[in-house]
């Protein structure tokens, strides 16, 4: 189809009062040979009525709207067949730049430039669809509270489930306690699990099939097509129990207690257990009694986290452990007036209304609670236990006999163990404290070897990249834990409830409704050809142009979200279902094989190319700005809204993520006679994370390559600047471009202008 491109010029807003409307049309019309080019006094609202009755009477088919910013329309503000840029005159111009100035108008101009080179190379989006039927059902893993609630959930709204649980009976844990903490107002009496409940309702809907006493032996393929094989649980020896096809999977294997061995005489002293284990007990044989002798327990001493926060095991907390001791106090209490149950705590922990039940517990004079570091758990001459603690809050040392003591032991995720999680936690060691610099640089590899395959093989993936979803040291499946947490590194695998992080039963209910709610919307998306988060709709998708593959596995090995396998030459195998649309691949590949249809390194290169470079003796520079989409590029938006000036010689292109950026876009705009180029993504660690999990960090490895280049040209290094920053920073993108035009005005004017 040939392109018929339009552009609508905004004079609202203070954009005519502070811009040359006439000249801006003239570098549409003029320069940039376009022969549609329209002034509205609005571009929002109802004024987009007008703008797409044009569109419809001129036949357009690539629309370019200069003025407000493009993070205020919404989706369905043009026709789905239309290609539409936007360019934000208002934000990222007018309101940063002083009204009628000759650097704010080329600025503006240079918008123009850009976003129309841009439409001239970008292509109709065609959506993904697969040659298969994309299958919409669901498997769930694990039938615990979190599980069981996931698989009626998505049922209730219409889906078909396959559930699986590898031992003989639903419930997990929820389904192994006496009674649960209150719930409801007004917190006070404890509450029956309702589990019992849970399953007669799954078992009696025809939309859920349950497999007992199964395990997952194979995943393969993609959302809306993974491809399920089941095993025996246990002994299977590859025998097969079913194979089937499922749309997305839903990741409820829950959690584990920790063993806090060789703590406070847990596993040497047999009347000091952990709190699972007394609420066994009293599931199984209604009364507490001593394991040693099996006579009655009058008096416990409850010892919160157990030795499990330890640095050794773990630092979190667990969520639930405080309220589990206020409840199996209680289970004492209940069981004798005369019981006497102590509980020593660094901080108890009751959030939101759970304060009530906390307060409950405490007008139980049976219940002693007291602030105090538990230092030792020794047996006393008539068999008894004798706890010490010290800094109390009495102030001093004291010691209580006890007949039993119940440590808290902490949530362990049911996705942190196996030999290859073990087998890089040992390499992660020797790497640093390996005795000779040979064993550390072999662990160290190990560990660069292993790291794909962090977390077990619970679902065990026929992924590239590793058999489950990776997990953080502390073994949890990371995702994105600020925007979309229920979002996994494998698209169309949600985890949920406490193998994603601890909580309690209400809250695992909550969560598996959460998850459910992502699994339906990554069935009916991917159905239609789109994205999940973070680029949610995007229809665009990746072609790879393998004639000029080198089989580097770059691509493979950079991916975020596992999206490409490979074969045994190391060609990459796309799984187009499984993609994020971040562009990482596009910036990883040196042969630049990767490209999307409405993104590209020819795309982004003629944007680039489009902004006019004044030549030296205009004392003009120009200062090229690559910005995330998801942090750096909105945060504009909110320096304009504040109304804060930046450099008027810097020209911003927006990127998906800091981790698409190609070098050779680095190399280009030196090449033309750019000055300075800023490369500005997300934050990411423990505080912060990258939308795309590990774009930031990939651009800071990448640097190296940069540096390289420029080398090669002859040019500074402190030409090219790498800053991180999250949206709420806004205020200091004026800060950094200031400071960086003060390293240009020190290096001087880029030598390669005008050649």
């Amino acid at each position: 189809m040939e392109d018929k491109i339009g552009v609508f010029i905004c004079t609202g807003y203070g954009i005519a009062e502070s811009l040359d409307i006439e000249a801006l049309s003239k570098v549409v019309t003029d320069e940039c040979s376009v022969p549609f080019c329209k002034t509205v006094d609005a571009c929002e609202g109802p004024a987009l009525h007008s703008i797409n009755e044009d569109i419809r009477a001129e036949g357009l088919n690539k629309v370019l709207i200069a003025g407000i910013s493009p993070r205020r329309y919404t989706h369905d503000a043009f026709p789905d067949d239309l290609i539409v840029e936007k360019v934000g005159l208002r934000e990222h111009v007018v309101w940063c730049q002083p009204p009628g100035e000759e650097d704010t108008q080329m600025m503006a101009e240079d918008y123009l430039r850009m976003y129309i080179a841009k439409l001239q190379k970008m292509q109709p989006l065609e959506p993904f669809h697969p040659e298969e039927t994309i299958n919409k059902s669901i498997l769930v893993v694990g039938g615990g509270i979190t599980g069981m609630t996931a698989a009626l959930e998505a049922a209730r709204t219409g889906y078909d489930v396959r559930l699986i649980e590898k031992t003989d009976r639903l419930g997990g844990w929820l389904g192994k306690q006496h009674k649960s903490v209150p719930t409801k107002p007004p917190y006070r009496e404890l509450e029956e699990t309702g589990v019992d409940a849970l399953i007669a309702e799954i078992e009696e809907n025809p939309r859920i099939k349950v497999y007992m006493s199964a395990a997952t032996g194979g995943i393969s393929g993609a959302p809306g097509l993974f491809d399920v094989t089941l095993k025996p649980a246990e002994n299977g020896d590859g025998k097969t129990l079913d194979t089937f096809r499922v749309g997305a999977i839903i990741q409820a294997t829950g959690w584990r207690a920790a063993e806090p061995r060789d703590r406070l005489a847990y596993g040497k002293v047999e009347d000091v257990i952990r709190n699972v284990d007394l609420e066994e007990m009293v599931k199984n044989h209604g009364r507490i009694t001593r394991p040693s002798d099996g006579k009655e327990v009058k008096s416990i001493a409850f010892i919160q986290c157990g030795g499990s926060r330890a640095k050794e095991h773990h630092s979190y907390c667990s969520s639930i452990c405080c309220l589990t001791s206020l409840k199996q106090a209680l289970y004492l209490r209940e069981s004798d007036d005369d019981a006497k149950a102590y509980i020593f705590y660094e901080f108890i922990r009751t959030p939101g209304q759970y304060e009530d039940f906390y307060r409950r517990v405490q007008e139980d004079a049976g219940v002693f609670l007291t602030r105090g570091e538990v230092t030792d758990v020794t047996r006393d001459e008539d068999g008894g236990l004798v706890v010490t603690a010290r800094n109390t809050m009495p102030g001093e040392q004291i010691q209580v006999k006890v007949d039993m003591v119940v440590l808290a032991a902490g949530m362990v995720p049911n996705a942190a163990d196996g030999e290859a999680i073990r087998a890089l936690e040992d390499a992660k060691v020797t790497a640093t404290a390996g005795e000779s610099e040979d064993q550390r640089k072999e662990a160290a590899e190990k560990v660069e070897r292993l790291k794909p395959h962090e977390g077990t093989e619970i679902l065990n993936l026929e992924y590239r990249q590793g058999p489950d979803l990776p997990a953080l040291h502390y073994g949890f499946p990371d995702s994105h834990f600020i925007c979309f947490p229920y979002e996994s590194r494998r698209t169309g695998i949600y985890p949920a409830g406490c193998v994603r992080q601890p909580m309690d039963g209400l809250g695992s209910r909550d969560d598996a409704a959460g998850a459910a709610l992502k699994a339906i919307q990554c069935v009916e998306m991917i159905s239609r050809g789109e994205a999940v988060h973070p680029r949610a709709g995007d229809k665009s998708y990746p072609d790879f142009l393998m004639q000029r593959c080198t089989q580097c596995k770059r691509c493979t090995e950079e991916c975020p979200f596992g999206v490409l396998n490979e074969d045994e030459k190391g060609t990459p195998l796309l799984q187009v279902t499984r993609c994020r649309r971040c562009g990482v691949c596009l910036g990883a590949c040196p042969e630049r094989i990767v490209s999307f249809k409405d993104y590209s390194v020819e795309i982004v290169a003629s944007m680039i190319k489009a902004i006019e470079v004044p030549d030296e003796d205009e004392e003009k520079p120009r200062i090229l700005a690559i910005l995330c989409e998801n942090d750096a590029f909105p945060a504009m938006d909110v320096v304009g809204r504040h109304r804060l000036r930046y450099n008027p010689y810097v020209r911003i292109v927006p990127v998906r993520c800091l981790g698409s950026l190609n070098t050779v876009w680095v190399t280009e705009a030196i090449s033309a006679g750019y000055d300075g180029i800023i490369l500005i993504g997300c934050k990411y660690g423990d505080d912060y994370q990258c939308h795309f999990i590990k774009g930031s960090e990939l651009t800071v490895a990448r640097s190296e390559n940069i540096r390289e280049k420029l080398k090669q040209m002859a040019m500074e290094n402190e030409r090219v600047e790498l800053h991180e920053l999250q949206i709420s920073e806004y205020e200091r993108l004026p800060q950094i471009f200031d400071k960086f035009m003060e390293v240009i005005e020190e290096y001087g004017m880029n030598p390669f202008k005008g050649m």
